[in-house]
């Protein structure tokens, strides 16, 4: 599906580009005519990434950004603003994820998933608003999950950090009214992604039958990175004026 961006140019940043959903949501943005930068901290792989777009005819670089670091973030935006000009649309999706129940989980591991998935997120907002709102335009997009709506046991850590996104996210929309500036917010289902796929099989069993016996694993169908790459193409491409705060997207079961 192709959408047709803003008429005129609209750099976009994309955070945690490296794989999945940042990665496609990349790719089918450079597609759809916007200039793109790509950012993780796996830059060799956003570098390749960013290539093959260019290859393809659209227009894509490559900046290191390790969204735990506010210095990573300043210099990840200023290379990105410098290689494409100023920030039109900026994608806040990076993230991994460590399970365990909460009672068990070592405090440090609790709160790096709270750092990489909210305060990442916030440092990312903190980094591009002022700007965008001197300017009086731009799109940040935030990548939720339905945890929100549908808490996971073995995920205290995971679901408290996008709890905290959704906060952040619904006071911003408040305090950037009439400023030209929106924030947004995408909700993922289940998602085949490389998040999650290095966890340890016994723990990853355990948390499936804790899942199952709760409701929360109604059917074995995931969504594709491109699915939520669409949402994020949809949100960004309202006309000004209007604004989609949310966006569920869910994978369908099997018809009966």
């Amino acid at each position: 599906m192709r959408f047709q961006p803003h008429p005129e140019r609209r750099p976009v940043l994309v955070a945690g580009a490296s794989s999945g959903i940042g990665e496609a949501t990349a790719r089918m943005l450079a597609e759809a005519g916007y200039p793109v930068a790509l950012g993780a901290r796996r830059v060799d792989k956003c570098a390749g990434i960013a290539a093959q777009i260019v290859a393809g005819g659209g227009e894509a670089v490559a900046v290191s950004l390790d969204v735990t670091n506010d210095d990573s973030v300043a210099a990840a935006v200023a290379e990105a603003e410098r290689l494409l000009g100023s920030l039109e649309v900026v994608v806040t999706g990076a993230g991994d994820l460590q399970i365990g129940r909460a009672h068990e989980m070592p405090v440090d591991d609790w709160a790096a998933q709270i750092d990489v998935h909210l305060v990442g997120a916030y440092r990312m907002y903190r980094a591009v608003a002022p700007a965008m709102m001197e300017r009086r335009r731009g799109d940040i997009v935030f990548i939720s999950s339905d945890v929100v709506a549908h808490p996971r046991p073995w995920s205290s850590a995971y679901v408290a950090a996008k709890y905290g996104v959704e906060g952040l996210v619904t006071t911003i929309q408040m305090e950037l009214e009439g400023s030209g500036v929106r924030a947004g917010l995408v909700r993922p289902g289940q998602t085949l992604t490389g998040m999650g796929m290095n966890l340890e099989q016994k723990q990853t069993e355990a948390m499936l039958n804790d899942w199952i016996a709760f409701g929360l694993a109604r059917h074995g169908n995931f969504l594709k990175p491109e699915n939520l790459a669409s949402a994020v193409a949809a949100m960004i491409a309202l006309a000004p004026g209007a604004h989609m705060k949310a966006i569920d997207v869910e994978a369908e079961g099997k018809l009966s």
